[in-house]
Order: structure tokens, then sequence, then C-alpha cells
């Protein structure tokens, strides 16, 4: 397949509305066909494209770090499994060391072959994730898990779907035999059926495609697809500058960064060397989500619409110490790495190149339930102000694009009340450009249930730039039915009973700039 002649602007243009379009049909499929609040009404998922190889072609604009790490899955599946892949299969993984996130985010992956089912020409994958994949508490996001075997269950290349015929049998034995059992395996199995259906929509309408423009030009654009990107990275390095970077977190860890920008060839050298050890705690983020949050980085610092693929990552040398809390080795707890730690790496290195403050910073993670119901979901900070902009009020940022449950479906699903949702007034940080404000959310329980937080930025507010005022601290506590108070740390578990709400008030944004 030569690759020497230039791409017509036009054509590439619409093959890359083409990629995208087909990754936003597999999200429209995934959120008609899943049965679960978490994928259906919160859009906690993501679907993408990749070529024959691996590599990030196309995604739809849904959770980036899902999206930069999924293409480590699918190389993960293309090593351990490339003898074996036939028309019809469809593999799941969710392991955090060959390119999953955290364990509730399950990746079905799906080979995409020629008419004949001889050639492999992509891959299509749909990362959701699940209200419940089993570990110590309800939600599977345990606070206090210090293993990953403590987090629920892990799927590594798991064939679901074996020429076309669906293992309900095996993959409902993998769920229910562990040591901490998933506690709603239908709402799991429903949802893996629907990434299945959202999948095959992916290879239809890519089918379609090679069977309108051909294979050689379809997968020539690809390449051009990729190319683009690259450029479109290069060019916004070369208004960079080198910098670093250290950020302390509520746990005490740091995370340093220093970027090194190479103005001849116009590439950066990201490097984490100095970030603290592997911990003990599930702040552990897996390379891929490191790698992930890099490429999320630059990506926004593009101003071309172009689809987060790999080519965005050709320009960047990405170095990550193995063993450190943002590479870490089996089994190290990973399960707020992936919501907490991203966020983290995020600001931290649009603070070394100084375009822009801290956000809120975290993603508010809050799960409740029992043996009946189990529920999950981010609540929304501020975002940090940069250089000619003010911050957002109450907006999920970075690294989580989610939404928040209808008030409406969660009260009729679950047998909670929410009292209250507001904006946090003066939460964000002053400048010449302000912080945006987070928000209050208060939960009122209807029955007895587990509730967990799993949270950041209650100790270390997030940091203001240039002069900037940092935004303000979160907090969690709970008012007791009978009137008392009761604070909590920036992750705790605890038993609710009727009548007890949990509040909320999560992080403002840092300002940017001194105040005139």
């Amino acid at each position: 397949m030569s690759t020497t002649f230039q791409p017509d602007p036009v054509r590439l243009e619409i093959f890359k509305n083409l990629y995208q379009f087909n990754a936003e049909q597999m999200g429209i499929v995934l959120q008609n066909t899943s049965a679960s609040v978490n994928i259906k009404e919160r859009l906690d998922f993501s679907c993408a494209i990749f070529d024959s190889s691996g590599f990030l072609v196309a995604n739809a604009p849904h959770i980036p770090v899902h999206l930069g790490s999924m293409s480590e899955s699918v190389r993960s599946l293309i090593k351990d499994k490339s003898d074996s892949l036939k028309p019809g299969n469809v593999y799941l993984s969710n392991n955090p060391y060959n390119g999953g996130s955290h364990l509730p985010d399950v990746t079905a992956i799906t080979p995409v072959f020629n008419e004949e089912g001889k050639q492999i020409l992509f891959f299509v994958a749909s990362r959701g994730h699940q209200a419940d994949i089993g570990g110590m508490t309800p939600g599977s996001m345990p606070p206090h898990s210090t293993t990953v075997e403590e987090e629920g269950i892990l799927f590594d290349n798991f064939l679901l779907v074996d020429q076309g015929n669906f293992q309900e049998t095996q993959v409902r034995e993998l769920l229910l035999n562990h040591a901490f059992p998933a506690r709603n395996p239908d709402q799991n199995i429903a949802d893996f059926k629907a990434q299945i259906a959202a999948n095959e929509r992916g290879a239809q309408e890519l089918r379609k495609m090679v069977s309108q423009y051909g294979q050689e030009t379809v997968q020539t654009y690809m390449k051009f697809v990729q190319d683009n990107a690259e450029e479109s990275v290069r060019q916004a390095i070369a208004h960079l500058r080198d910098g670093s970077f250290t950020y302390e977190m509520d746990n005490g860890a740091h995370i340093q960064v220093k970027v090194t920008i190479n103005k001849e060839n116009r590439s950066a050298t990201i490097d984490f060397t100095g970030t603290s050890e592997q911990l003990h705690s599930n702040f552990n983020a897996p390379k891929a989500v490191t790698q992930a949050a890099v490429l999320y980085v630059f990506r926004t610092l593009v101003n071309d619409n172009i689809p987060l693929n790999a080519g965005c990552l050709k320009p960047l040398e990405i170095i990550i110490p193995e063993g450190c809390m943002l590479n870490p080795t089996y089994p190290a707890a990973v399960v707020a790495g992936n919501v907490e730690t991203s966020q983290v790496i995020v600001d931290t290195i649009y603070g070394a190149l100084g375009v822009m403050a801290a956000s809120g910073g975290t993603m508010n993670n809050f799960t409740f339930g029992n043996d009946r119901y189990q529920y999950y979901e981010t609540i929304c900070v501020g975002s940090g102000a940069g250089v000619d902009f003010d911050g957002t009020d109450a907006v999920q940022t970075h690294m989580t694009n989610s939404h928040l449950t209808d008030p409406e479906v969660l009260e009729s699903r679950y047998p909670v009340l929410v009292e209250s949702f507001s904006l946090r007034p003066d939460s964000g940080g002053k400048g010449k450009h302000s912080g945006g404000d987070g928000v209050i959310r208060r939960i009122r329980f209807l029955e007895p249930m587990t509730a967990n937080i799993l949270s950041g930025h209650r100790v270390v507010p997030p940091f203001g730039l240039n002069g900037g005022e940092p935004g303000q601290v979160g907090r969690n506590w709970i008012q007791r039915r009978n009137g008392t108070q009761e604070n909590l740390d920036s992750t705790a578990t605890t038993q609710v009973n009727t009548g007890d709400v949990f509040v909320i008030e999560s992080p403002g944004g840092g300002g940017f700039g001194l105040s005139l």
C-alpha cells in the first residue's frame, strides 16, 4: 500500500469525518441498547476505531481517559491472541496492566475482517463503565483498596463471543467465581451485549466504506488522518516553551513533570522522573492512563478540528519510570488512579506549560449501594482560568466528560432524594481571569446503604497561575438524621441510614494572573 502521494484535502476532510461519524454511530447504539444508568444516562462510555495494528484512528467525543488508553488494550489483544482472532469473535478486557484504566471500565474489542474473512482491516472497541464489577464495596470504587483483586473482576482478553456465539455461561461464571463477586451479573451481561451491538454497528459502517471507496483508499486515508493529527500537534508544540512543575496530592504523594520542547523538529519530551513511587493506596495510575492524560493535554492545544488519534502521540516522547505511581506494577490498586490521579497529571502538565490554572482536579466519585442497588456518579467542579479566559462553573473537566443522572431517573431507580444541587459561590480562585465555581450536592437516603467517596483537593487547593489565587478545597460530610454533622476525608466509606444526607462540596478552579 503506497502512501507516497499527497492526500486530497477534500477527501481527507471527508474521511476524517466519516471515521468520527462511525464512532459516533457506535455510541448511539450503545446508549440506546444498554441497561445501566451509568451507560444509558451518564454516558460513561467511549467508542473508537483502530487500524489493523491497533492504533487509534478516530473516536467520538466521549471520555478522554478512555480514548487515550484504549489503543493499549487493542494492541494487547493483538499481541496475546493474534493467532486465534476469527470473524465473529469479540473480546473483553479491563486489565489495568494491559491498557485498561480501572476495573469498572470494561472494553469490548471486535476485529473487523475483509469480505473473505482472511485479513483484519480494522478493530472497533467500546469501553463502558460498569455500575458494579465486584470488589469490596457496591459500585466497585472502593476508597481503601490496596490490591487490584479487592477492586473487582479482571478480564484479560476474555473471549466473550466465539464466532458469533455469546459465551454467557463462561462470562457469568467469571463474574461470580471471585473473592468479591459482581453484585448484578444480569446488568453486566446486558451492558456487554450493548457493547457487542455497538461494535457491530462500527464494523458494518467500516465495511460500507470499503465497499464504496475500496480497501486501499480507506486504509490509505486512515494513515493520512493520523499523519494530519501528527502535523497539527507539531504545529501546536512549536508555540510552547520548556517548563517543569510539581503538584502535591491530598495523600502526600506528588507528581513531577519536566516538559522539554525541541523547536527544530517540533517535538516534546514529557518526563515524569521524580514522581512518587508506587503507592499502597489505590491512587496509582496505570501507564495507559498517564499516556491518555498527556495525549489529552496536547490535543487540547490544537485549534484544528482533528480526531484524537495515534498521530497526536508521534511528536511526544513520554518518560514514566516503572514502579512509580504513574506506571505501577501488578497487583497495585488503581481504581482512583484512573479518575483522580489522571486529573492531577493533566493539571501538572498545564502548570509546566504555563497555559492554564488547575481545574477542581477531581471527579468526586460518589458510589452507594447494597445487595440490590449499586450506583456511581462523578460530580462537576470549577475549571481553571487561562491567559485569556475565565474558568467555567459546574463543569466536568479534562479526563471526564460524563453527564450527571437526571434527578427524576435517579430517584425512580434508587431509594434516594436529590435534596439540592447548586453552585458553590466564591469557590473559584480570583485573578485577572477567575476560576470557575464548584457545586454543592446533597443526597438524602431513604434506606440504609454503604456510601463511598473517592475525591481529591480536600486538603491541597487547586493552584492558580501567574499570580492568580487558588480555588477553594472541596469538602465531604454527612448530616445525620439526628442533626449531627460528620466530616469525612478525601476518601471514605460509611454506613448511611434512612434520613441521612450525604453532602459533597466540590472544589473551584484556580485563577490566572493578578487581579487588577
